[in-house]
């Protein structure tokens, strides 16, 4: 889905909403982008190697975002959709799967009772699984609860299941625009030998080639992009 170092842009949605919140919280909505539809189109008319949404609602409370998954890749065609928000089960990776989407994010899931291999063997390459940290632990469910495992333990545990794509988010630092966190980065590329996404902080192109320099993969940039400060 992506050759060299990618610049993915995200869609943040929220009660039919693009949004951007100011470090997860949803009280704090910080930009409102208006039809989360028209801002994928916009967004994959500039040809990024993928659109990266998230069904904000559902990582919070559940239940899979079928009919956004399938509305947001029909927008962003031929540009693949790479999606997370509310996969709980090995029957919700596959609807969202079955609906088109090019890579399923797990984040919660990852971190639950279900074994992490058996999502991989279902989904093989077309898994991803987002580790948001906070304090040198990840968090869940919308970023409101902790996982109780660290950064470490965290990509240890994607290592022993087979999986090849990680999207690692400094919390405290997303929707901020205050720069990456670089020394996550680079501990979490130390620690994972498959692909690597960045997200958190990204303001322009001098954070992205600081960001490169850590050996990760790819930049996911949200508010950068709403403002302008980085062009796709």
């Amino acid at each position: 889905m992506t050759q060299g170092f990618a610049i993915v842009p995200a869609v943040d949605v929220l009660e039919g909403r693009a949004v951007r919140l100011l470090q997860g919280d949803y009280e704090r909505v910080t930009l409102d982008a208006g039809d989360p539809l028209a801002l994928i189109r916009k967004l994959a008319a500039a040809g990024p190697p993928c659109v990266h949404v998230v069904a904000l609602g559902a990582a919070r409370d559940g239940g899979v975002p079928v009919d956004l998954a399938r509305d947001a890749v029909a927008a962003a065609a031929p540009v693949p959709v790479q999606l997370g928000g509310g996969v709980r089960t090995i029957a919700d990776a596959e609807a969202l799967a079955a609906a088109g989407v090019a890579r399923v994010l797990l984040g919660t899931a990852a971190f639950g009772p279900l074994p992490l291999r058996n999502f991989v063997a279902v989904l093989g390459e077309r898994l991803a699984v987002a580790i948001d940290v906070a304090g040198g632990m990840v968090r869940t469910a919308g970023w409101r609860e902790s996982a109780h495992v660290t950064t470490a333990e965290a990509l240890e545990r994607c290592t022993s299941a087979g999986v090849a794509h990680v999207v690692c988010t400094a919390i405290d630092r997303d929707g901020t625009a205050s720069g990456p966190d670089l020394e996550l980065l680079r501990e979490v590329r130390s620690l994972f030998a498959g692909t690597v996404f960045a997200a958190g902080g990204i303001r322009d192109v001098a954070d992205v080639e600081a960001v490169r320099a850590t050996g990760v993969d790819g930049v996911v940039v949200g508010r950068a992009h709403l403002e302008g400060t980085l062009e796709l």
